[in-house]
């Protein structure tokens, strides 16, 4: 009798990896199970042994992206807004194929590819963590903290997405974010 093949980290990392390229270069519902394992160089039977299917596999890529994120701005948190939000940028500049597929339309077409709770819920925590203490402290004025968490990150994520969809190629785009940091501290100042 044949031993069955194990399928291990090193090869669900890989998978990963492959299925973010090529949903950069051809959206995620261009993507086939067939091509990752192809370009993975496995098998499709891995994809279905450590995923599921290709909707599974997906929400393992959106949900590792949402956790480098948190990461990333845990890291900062810290600094306060402006630091949180020059990590905001940062991180998507630095990933921009992975921001794409967490935030864009284009995600749409397969399904449901949102994070998991818990870890939507951890990525934003340090937005939501750091807008609370400063209306405690006094420095934000008073408002819901999830009004306000909304309406910043409504702000950065705004200006990042248009960056990365060149939408405006020659522009100063660090100088534009900076402004506009500048423009959310001044309106959330008491």
């Amino acid at each position: 009798m044949a031993r069955p093949v194990v399928h291990d980290d090193s090869v669900r990392t890989r998978l990963l990896d492959v299925t973010l390229e090529l949903v950069d270069r051809e959206g995620p519902a261009r993507v086939t199970l067939r091509e990752v394992a192809s370009a993975a160089g496995t098998s499709t039977t891995a994809v279905y042994s450590l995923f599921g299917g290709k909707a599974e596999l997906l929400q393992a890529v959106v949900d590792g992206g949402f956790a480098s994120f948190a990461q990333s701005q845990r890291e900062a948190a810290d600094g306060g807004l402006r630091t949180l939000g020059s990590a905001y940028r940062d991180w998507a500049l630095g990933h921009p194929a992975l921001y794409r597929l967490m935030f864009g339309s284009s995600a749409r077409p397969v399904g449901s590819v949102a994070p998991s709770a818990t870890v939507g819920e951890a990525a934003m925590a340090p937005l939501r963590d750091a807008v609370a203490a400063g209306q405690r402290t006094g420095e934000l004025r008073a408002a819901p903290v999830e009004v306000a968490v909304f309406a910043i990150w409504g702000q950065v994520h705004g200006l990042v997405s248009l960056e990365l969809a060149c939408v405006e190629p020659g522009a100063d785009w660090a100088g534009i974010y900076a402004e506009a940091l500048e423009a959310v501290a001044r309106a959330w100042a008491p």
